[in-house]
C-alpha cells in the first residue's frame, strides 16, 4: 500500500517448557484478581548476568529460573499478580505487581517483599512492565483497567534516592516499554491503542512532542525490546506474531512461532545476545528466534 517491502518470516524454535508439574493452577497463593484463572500465562522474561533467564506466571504467582541449557525450577510462589521483571546490575530482582505495585524479589531465598506500593496516599492502578536506565532510574508503566474509554494510563520514574515522578498520564494502556540508547526518549506500548507512543523527555525530565512510533493492525501491543541498532521488537498476542520495527516505525521482519499463538513478551539473550526470547501464554512454552542483530544490552544487568 504504501510502497514497503512486505516484513521477511524468521522461524523460531522452543527453548523450553514449564515443568509439567507447574502446568496446572497453584495450589499455594494465587493472585488476588485472577482467583478463577486456570493454567499458566508466562511473562516478564528477563536475563541476570549468568545468562539465566527469569520469567513469571501470572495467574498462579510464580516466578520460574531457566539455566542457558533450559532446565527451569520454581524460584518463588506468593499472593500477588506478578507482570513485568528485571533483574538489577545488583543482582535484585524488581517485579512488577498488578495487585501490589513494584516488588522485590530476593533469588536465594524466594522472599518477595514490597519495594514501591503506590503514590503518596494512593495505590497505583496496576503496574505493568518495567527498566532501568544507566543512571540507576527505574522506569515502569501503570496500566490499571484503563484504555480507549479512561486513557489514564501512566508511566512512572522512581529515582535511586526514591523521589517518584509521574512522567506521562494519559495513555491508554500502557504495557510493555524500553529506551532509546541516549536515553532520551521512551517507546511505550499502548495497548488498548493499537500503538506504540514515541515518549520524547527533555533534560529537567519533562516531556516535548509526544507522538506515534508506530500504529498495528488490531489490538494488542505488548512486550518490547531494543537492538543495538535501533530497531524495536514488538509482541503481538491478538495476531500471533513478533514484529521487529526499524528506525523509522516501519516493520521489516516478523517472527513466525513455532507453536502457541500468544507472544507476551520478550528479551534479547543467548549465544552473542542475539537470540529474542518469548514468553508464549498458551502452551507453557519459552520460544526464542536468531535476529538480524543482537539486542541492547539492558542496563539493569550491566
Amino acid at each position: 500500500m504504501f510502497g514497503f517491502e512486505a516484513p521477511k518470516v524468521i522461524p523460531s524454535e522452543v527453548f523450553t517448557v514449564v515443568p509439567e508439574q507447574y502446568r496446572s493452577s497453584s495450589t499455594g497463593p494465587r493472585s488476588p484478581t485472577r482467583q478463577s484463572s486456570g493454567g499458566t500465562t508466562l511473562e516478564g522474561p528477563c536475563f541476570d548476568q549468568q545468562g539465566n533467564l527469569y520469567f513469571v506466571d501470572i495467574p498462579n504467582s510464580r516466578v520460574f529460573r531457566a539455566t542457558p541449557a533450559g532446565e527451569v525450577s520454581l524460584i518463588a510462589e506468593y499472593k500477588g499478580e506478578p507482570n513485568g521483571l528485571k533483574v538489577h546490575r545488583d543482582g535484585r530482582i524488581f517485579i512488577a505487581d498488578h495487585h501490589h505495585g513494584i516488588m522485590l524479589l530476593d533469588p536465594a531465598t524466594g522472599a518477595v517483599s514490597v519495594f514501591k506500593a503506590g503514590p503518596e496516599k494512593e495505590n497505583f492502578k496496576g503496574v505493568n512492565d518495567l527498566l532501568f536506565d544507566s543512571k540507576g532510574n527505574l522506569y515502569f508503566t501503570d496500566q490499571g483497567s484503563t484504555g480507549l474509554h479512561d486513557p489514564t494510563g501512566r508511566v512512572y520514574k522512581l529515582s535511586p534516592d526514591g523521589e517518584l515522578r509521574m512522567i506521562i498520564g494519559n495513555i491508554p494502556s500502557p504495557n510493555g516499554l524500553v529506551m532509546n540508547a541516549a536515553e532520551t526518549s521512551l517507546y511505550v506500548a499502548a495497548t488498548r491503542d493499537s500503538s506504540i507512543w514515541l515518549v520524547p523527555m527533555t533534560a529537567d525530565g519533562g516531556l516535548t512532542k509526544v507522538g506515534l512510533f508506530a500504529r498495528l493492525p488490531a489490538s494488542g501491543p505488548d512486550g518490547l525490546a531494543a537492538d543495538v541498532e535501533g530497531n524495536i521488537a514488538v509482541a503481538h498476542p491478538s495476531l500471533s506474531t513478533v514484529w521487529l520495527f526499524n528506525r523509522r516505525g516501519i516493520p521489516t521482519h516478523r517472527i513466525e512461532l513455532c507453536q502457541g499463538s500468544h507472544p507476551t513478551n520478550i528479551a534479547y539473550g543467548g549465544p552473542d545476545n542475539q537470540w529474542l526470547y518469548i514468553t508464549e501464554g498458551d502452551t507453557f512454552s519459552v520460544l526464542r528466534a536468531r535476529m538480524p542483530a543482537p539486542g541492547r544490552r539492558l542496563l539493569s544487568a550491566d
